[in-house]
């Protein structure tokens, strides 16, 4: 915990994020085992999370302005961010925190609230899990991102 109280806050690294399906099937790497990202928790409210898919391709052009369609497109879809301000609560007698949407990649994303559980594996870490549903279908599905404090593991 830093000083101010708030164990939120600092540097964490991602370790691993993976999905369960209520279907029974596999669990998935939504970026692969060897993902890497970065959440940050300011002391005073700020937040801002970014996940990458590992050997990302580089672009052919020094502007992604300049960069071929699909080179645009498997950056966006390898790459996923959000920031904005958060705030902590508890719900059912457990924790939350509770991230309020101003920028992302994403454009769909401003404006929402995104809300995840949180648990405490072990000393330095922090998970991070939400529930919805897979696209199109009525199969629950379980996100869980798994943090490191400290230097990227």
């Amino acid at each position: 915990m830093d000083d101010t109280g708030n164990p939120l806050v600092g540097t964490w690294h991602l370790v691993r994020w993976d999905i369960r399906y209520g279907d029974g099937r596999a669990p998935t790497l939504p970026f692969g085992a060897a993902a890497t990202g970065l959440i940050l928790y300011t002391h005073d409210g700020s937040m801002s999370a970014c996940i990458a898919q590992a050997g990302r391709a580089k672009l052919s052009s020094d502007s992604v302005r300049s960069a071929p369609v699909d080179e645009r497109l498997a950056a966006f879809e390898s790459f996923f961010q959000y920031a904005g301000r958060y705030r902590i609560q508890r719900q059912d007698g457990r924790l939350q925190v509770v991230h309020s949407v101003t920028q992302s990649l994403n454009p769909n994303f401003v404006g929402t609230e995104q809300t995840r559980w949180i648990d405490w594996p072990a000393q330095d870490q922090l998970a991070l899990s939400a529930s919805d549903t897979v696209p199109g279908t009525a199969v629950a599905r379980h996100h869980r991102l798994l943090w490191q404090r400290g230097p990227q593991p």
